[in-house]
């Protein structure tokens, strides 16, 4: 499987860049959670910040723009 990279942009994970899973046609997936904001550390409970694929950028990466937070849960 490849990766692309994703910078956030909005919500508690603005400016992270990380390399998400790429489909087939190379794009991130269309929605993200994110359950640790800052990439670092064990995933432990807490809420879950959900981003979408925005568009890509002139470096080969896409931006994942901020939708909402929602309790722990709530968006499985």
């Amino acid at each position: 499987m490849s990766e692309v990279t994703v910078r956030f942009v909005g919500g508690p994970a603005d400016g992270l860049v990380r390399l998400l899973p790429a489909g087939s046609d190379g794009a991130p997936p269309s929605r993200w959670i994110m359950r640790h904001p800052d990439g670092t550390g064990p995933v432990q409970p807490g809420p879950d910040h959900l981003y979408e694929r925005d568009r890509p950028d002139d470096a080969g990466g896409w931006s994942m723009r901020f939708v909402r937070t929602d309790a722990y849960g709530v968006s499985e």
